[in-house]
C-alpha cells in the first residue's frame, strides 16, 4: 500500500485548533455549520457523481481524479477515501482489472492509464499545482486523447474542488485513520447513492465527504 509510513505520521496528529466537531476528515469542516454540510456534500455530488453534460468519464474515472489530487496534496484523508470510493465503484462495475491504479494514482504516476486518463491526470495534477501553468498544449493533448470539452472542464473542477477539501482536512489537522480499512463501510454506500444521501449504516458511518464517524468507532 502506497506510502503507509507517511500514513501512520499524519494519523497521529491532532488538530490543530479547538472548537472542531468531534470527528474526523472533512466532517470536522461539514459539521462546523449545517450549511457548509449541504454545500460540500452538494459540491462533492455535482463533480463525481451527478450527470454533466457532455462528459464521457465515468464515476470511478471522477474519483480517481479526486484520489490523484488529495495524493499530490498529500491529503491522506481524501486520497485514501476516495480511493476506497474508487475501489467500490470497480467492485460494483466488476472491473477488478483496474484495481491496481488507484496505488498508481496514490504514488503520483499515470502508468497503466489510457491515454485520455493520463491526458486529464496531467491537467487535473497541473491545476492542483499552479492553475496558471495549465496551456493550450495539455486541452489540445486531452482533445486529441478522447477527451471532450466537459471532460477537461471535469479535471478542472475536480482539481479545484479537491485541493479546497485537501486543506480544510489538513489545514484543521483534522484526524485521519492509519489505515484504508476505515473507509470501506462508507465506499460501498457512496458507491451506491453518492455523496448527499444519509449513511445507513447501523453504527456511525465512515468518512468520505459526507457524515464522519466518532473516532470510538472507525478512526480516520
Amino acid at each position: 500500500m502506497a506510502r503507509d509510513e507517511e500514513r501512520v505520521a499524519r494519523a497521529q496528529q491532532e488538530p490543530i485548533v479547538g472548537g472542531l466537531p468531534d470527528v474526523p476528515g472533512i466532517g470536522a469542516a461539514m459539521r462546523l455549520t449545517p450549511g457548509l454540510g449541504v454545500h460540500l456534500r452538494g459540491l462533492a455530488d455535482e463533480v463525481l457523481v451527478n450527470d454533466f453534460p457532455g462528459a464521457t468519464l465515468r464515476r470511478d474515472q471522477r474519483e480517481i481524479l479526486a484520489t490523484a489530487v488529495s495524493a499530490a496534496n498529500d491529503c491522506f484523508f481524501c486520497m485514501d477515501s476516495h480511493g476506497a470510493f474508487v475501489a467500490a465503484l470497480l467492485e460494483k462495475d466488476g472491473a477488478h482489472e483496474l484495481m491496481p491504479l488507484i496505488d498508481t494514482a496514490k504514488a503520483g504516476s499515470s502508468d497503466g492509464f489510457d491515454p485520455k486518463m493520463q491526458a486529464l491526470l496531467h491537467i487535473a495534477r497541473t491545476v492542483r499545482r499552479d492553475a496558471l501553468a495549465l496551456s493550450d498544449a495539455d486541452v489540445n493533448a486531452a482533445h486529441d486523447a478522447g477527451a471532450t470539452d466537459a471532460d477537461v472542464q471535469l479535471a478542472v473542477l475536480i482539481a479545484s474542488a479537491f485541493s479546497m477539501y485537501n486543506r480544510l482536512v489538513d489545514g484543521f489537522r483534522a484526524r485521519t485513520a492509519p489505515t484504508t480499512e476505515a473507509y470501506r463501510t462508507r465506499a460501498a454506500e457512496i458507491a451506491e447513492n453518492g455523496y448527499s444521501a444519509p449513511s445507513q449504516s447501523a453504527s456511525a458511518p465512515t468518512p468520505g465527504p459526507t457524515a464522519a464517524p466518532s473516532p470510538a468507532t472507525t478512526p480516520a
